[in-house]
């Protein structure tokens, strides 16, 4: 009942509050979360789960849908979706902060675009290096794993019990500082050899002030980061991997413990 003496039908209130945790995540987890998806298909797909969800699990909504429980029941499978596609949003942040830091030494920082998943400018080297990590993460079947977590986690966290636990808001901070981590290990091969040749200019520029720092250094750098970046991607690319690894390892511990 919707509460006012009116009815609606039992199938569709279920698939309704199914498709809150699904929709949630879809906002906020990477790749389905992209500004290039758009809304009509990210419908469509938290209604396809939302169906094998009700296919596999006894969800029983709330009687009444203008009533204070059935608010708080919406609050908290909002929460556990944003939960887990946030999460995972962390992980994808580290090839950003890596961006930062190889650009602004190679002296390409300026350069930036428009980041499809976000619709926002930042970084070019950002942006190149956020794609390669999203490819990755569609090349390893991350969305399926995502998809699977979702539809189990009805199984640990249930309909209408679904609150966070403090300990679980403490992992999520946590793990925030591991796209730092995860970024200045990114940019850990490219970054020091940037700082070993800035060393070297620098050394130069004091025993030869006649020198134009600019027109020699900013050449230097960008050459070498540039050849840097081609020896050190297939280590980079390894570590995105485990990058993904992570973030999915990370919601897997948010929502089963």
């Amino acid at each position: 009942m919707l509460g006012f003496g009116l009815a609606i039908e039992p199938q569709l209130w279920a698939l309704i509050f199914v498709m809150v945790r699904i929709g949630a995540a879809f906002i906020a987890a990477p790749v389905f979360g992209a500004v290039s998806i758009p809304l009509p298909v990210r419908v469509a797909l938290s209604g396809a789960i939302g169906v094998l969800v009700l296919g596999t699990h006894p969800v029983t909504p709330p009687t009444e849908v203008f009533a204070l429980a059935t608010f708080l029941s919406i609050a908290g499978e909002a929460l556990v979706g944003l939960a887990i596609g946030f999460i995972l949003q962390i992980a994808f942040a580290a090839p950003l902060v890596a961006g930062e830091i190889i650009g602004n030494s190679m002296g390409i920082g300026f350069a930036s675009m428009i980041d499809p998943q976000t619709g926002r400018s930042s970084a070019a080297l950002s942006n190149f290096l956020s794609t390669m990590l999203t490819l990755l993460f569609l090349s390893v079947n991350g969305h399926l794993v995502l998809v699977d977590m979702l539809v189990k986690s009805y199984d640990a966290m249930p309909p209408g019990a679904a609150w966070m636990a403090p300990e679980r808001f403490r992992d999520i901070a946590f793990f925030g500082s591991y796209a730092f981590a995860a970024g200045f290990l990114l940019a850990l091969p490219v970054g020091f050899l940037l700082l070993c040749l800035n060393l070297i200019v620098g050394m130069l520029s004091r025993s030869a002030p006649a020198l134009n720092l600019f027109a020699i250094g900013l050449p230097m750098s960008l050459g070498v980061g540039v050849i840097a970046l081609a020896i050190a991607f297939p280590a980079m690319g390894d570590y995105m991997i485990i990058i993904v690894d992570e973030g999915l390892r990370a919601a897997q511990n948010l929502v089963f413990g």
